[in-house]
Formats: structure tokens, C-alpha cells, sequence
């Protein structure tokens, strides 16, 4: 009996000192073993109740008066100092000089990095994160930044709630080329593989971003990747950013997320996490429904022609109804009791007997004036 003693007490021991399996260490992935649905088994914060990214449906947001235009910090200024382009295995990361930041909140958040999420499918087929009323982007951006008043590091300000500050950037493919994106894309195949890094030339990173920084959603999330933590303030710019097919292709084809010595190459492809429950949260707008609406080129084009097209149609109606009104008499269309005018036809020739009947009474007249008077007569 004391040996069974022993024996349960050294299991206590043991149980006791055994270190719980480090989930840094774990190999998360997209899709396979750890893959998304298996995320919250590994990473606890996972499961949560603010996760993201989220599906934005407008209907349901709440406008906010207080959320005022974004005002980037020294991200024009980006020095002579290189930028590092990394790629992590899970995407391709840029790191970002400590002197940039958001102005416009309440406290200063510094920049620490930013990233891609895409698909593998080409347009239309998906590879954003945060979606709005269901619908996809292409691909999206994401620049990471911590809050620099209260914490020392992104590392440390990723676990607290007020840590983090990531601005969300749609990305749709069109016809022409976003020359801003290609101080990126033209350096992927130096980083094709996990865990290589390379320098490039530092580039201004506000020519990233939309041009309309005051119209965005605004909502608490986490860390879209393990661990997940729910310390985010997103904000998700309502305007999308334009690149072309070809600059997409090479974010779906050129990179791996095995390393070079790895025996099989896997394409890092599909690297974007679906949509999370919203449950209890509100996405707030920092702009009303009425501005809300941001119309599209090829929207704004189909009005402008709608419009022409209106303006030349009321203008031949205009013209047909004119021309009908001047060759048609009113009396042609419109039924009248008015009796027909009398032909005009004798009346030359009353005039003239009225003329003659003058003329003989003049004559009369004369001939009576000119009648000698008779000889007087004598008495006898």
C-alpha cells in the first residue's frame, strides 16, 4: 500500500512538472492538420468572442460623429534606411521604421509592419479578409501598428486590449497598374521561399493607402492568425484600392510557404481567414449612409451615358413635337362649331356696281343743276 502511495505521489510529481507544449512552437496552417478549424484547439484565444475579420454588413453599422479622418505620421518620410521584405511562410511581411504612426486617436500608435492576405483563383474569386455585405475582395493590406504610449513593443501590446491599431485596405483587380504596390511585388521572387528575408528600397506608404482616409468601419477584433489575440481596433477604409491582373498573379503564383530545403514546395496561396462571427459587437462608420455610398468608375460611367442619352432623347421629342405644331393648323385637329367663312368672290363686283350707282347719282345731280330755268312770263 505505501509503495502504491509512492507510486500515485511521483505521478503528481510528474504531472506537476511537465511543461505545457508551447503553442508558439506549433505549426499552424490555413488548411491540413492545424489548420483554421483546428486553430482555437491550439490557440485558446481563437475561440473567442471578438475574432476576425468580419463579414460588414452596412445596414447594421452605426454611425459615429466622434471618428474622425486618419492622420498618417511620417509615412512620406521614409529616409534613406531600407525597409526590410520578409516572407514568414504565412505571408510576405514588410517591416516598418519606428518613426511612422497614426495621428487622429486617442492615444499614438507607432507602425510596426504590414502585410498581404490573398487567394489563388485570380479576380472574383476571393482572397480579402473582411468582406462587406458578403462580398469579397481580391486581396487585402494590413498595416499593423501598437500602442506606443502604453506599451514598449508590438510583442508586449499584442496582448493587452488597447494594444493594437491595424488598418484594413480592400484591393480589387482592374485593367491598369498600381506602380505603389510594385516597390513590393517586384521583390517577391528574392523571398520566394519561408524564412528568407531581403532589403528593399524604402518607398512612401501612403501611396498605398486609399485617398480617402476619413470614410472607414471602425470595430474591436484580434489578430486575423494564431494566437489571435483580441486586442485590435480595425479599421477598414470604405474606399478600395485598384491593382491589375498581373500584379494579383504574382501574389497568387511566385511564393512558397516551405523553405528552400524543404523536399516538396507548397505555393503560399489561399492565405486569408473566413469570416467570424460578429455576435455582440457594433461596427461603427465614421461617415453617415447618405456619403456613404462610394460608386464606381464604371458606375459613374454608366450614369454620365444615361444621362447623355436622356438629355438627346428629350431633345428629339422636343424638336418632333415643334415641327408638328408648326405644320399643322389647329383648326386641322381640334373640331369647331365655327361656320365657315363666305366666299369672298362677289365682292369686287358690289364694289364696283356701289362705284357706278355713285357715279349716276353724281351725273343726276349735275344735269338737274345744269337744267335751264324756264323764260319768265309777261302779263298781258
Amino acid at each position: 500500500m505505501e509503495s502504491l502511495d509512492c507510486f500515485v505521489c511521483l505521478m503528481l510529481v510528474s504531472v506537476q512538472w511537465t511543461p505545457a507544449p508551447a503553442t508558439k512552437n506549433i505549426t499552424w496552417t490555413y488548411k491540413g492538420l492545424v489548420g483554421q478549424s483546428e486553430w482555437s484547439e491550439h490557440f485558446p484565444d481563437c475561440g473567442g468572442t471578438s475574432q476576425s475579420p468580419v463579414d460588414i454588413v452596412t445596414t447594421h453599422t452605426k454611425y459615429d460623429p466622434a471618428l474622425l479622418p486618419l492622420t498618417p505620421l511620417g509615412y512620406s518620410q521614409h529616409g534613406n534606411k531600407p525597409f526590410t521584405l520578409y516572407n514568414n511562410g504565412h505571408t510576405v511581411v514588410v517591416e516598418l521604421p519606428e518613426w511612422m504612426g497614426l495621428g487622429g486617436l486617442p492615444w499614438l500608435y507607432t507602425a510596426a509592419q504590414m502585410h498581404l492576405h490573398w487567394g489563388s483563383g485570380g479576380p472574383s474569386h476571393g482572397g480579402g479578409e473582411h468582406t462587406i455585405n458578403g462580398q469579397s475582395a481580391d486581396a487585402e493590406l494590413h498595416v499593423v501598428h501598437y500602442n506606443s504610449e502604453l506599451y514598449p513593443s508590438v510583442s508586449t501590446a499584442m496582448t493587452q486590449r488597447d494594444g493594437l491599431v491595424v488598418l484594413g485596405v480592400l484591393i480589387v483587380t482592374g485593367e491598369e497598374t498600381n506602380v505603389a504596390f510594385n516597390n513590393i511585388l517586384n521583390y517577391l521572387s528574392r523571398v520566394r521561399h519561408a524564412d528568407q528575408k531581403v532589403s528593399i528600397p524604402a518607398f512612401d506608404i501612403q501611396s498605398l493607402l486609399p485617398t480617402d482616409l476619413g470614410s472607414y468601419y471602425r470595430y474591436n477584433g484580434s489578430l486575423t492568425t494564431p494566437p489571435c489575440y483580441q486586442s485590435v481596433a480595425w479599421i477598414v477604409f470604405n474606399e478600395r484600392v485598384q491593382i491589375s491582373k498581373a500584379q494579383l498573379l504574382k501574389m497568387e503564383t511566385l511564393l512558397y510557404s516551405t523553405r528552400a530545403e524543404d523536399e516538396f514546395r507548397i505555393l503560399l496561396q489561399d492565405n486569408y481567414r473566413v469570416t467570424q462571427p460578429l455576435n455582440h459587437r457594433v461596427v461603427f462608420t465614421s461617415f453617415s449612409a447618405e456619403s456613404g455610398k462610394e460608386l464606381t468608375s464604371g458606375e459613374v460611367t454608366a450614369i454620365v451615358i444615361g444621362v447623355m442619352c436622356g438629355c438627346v432623347g428629350l431633345a428629339v421629342i422636343v424638336r418632333f413635337v415643334v415641327k408638328t405644331i408648326r405644320s399643322t393648323s389647329s383648326w386641322d385637329v381640334l373640331p369647331s362649331n365655327r361656320p365657315a367663312p363666305m366666299p369672298r368672290v362677289n365682292e369686287p363686283k358690289k364694289a364696283n356696281d356701289k362705284k357706278q350707282d355713285v357715279a349716276l347719282n353724281s351725273t343726276s345731280d349735275s344735269e338737274k343743276k345744269e337744267e335751264p330755268l324756264p323764260p319768265p312770263q309777261t302779263e298781258p
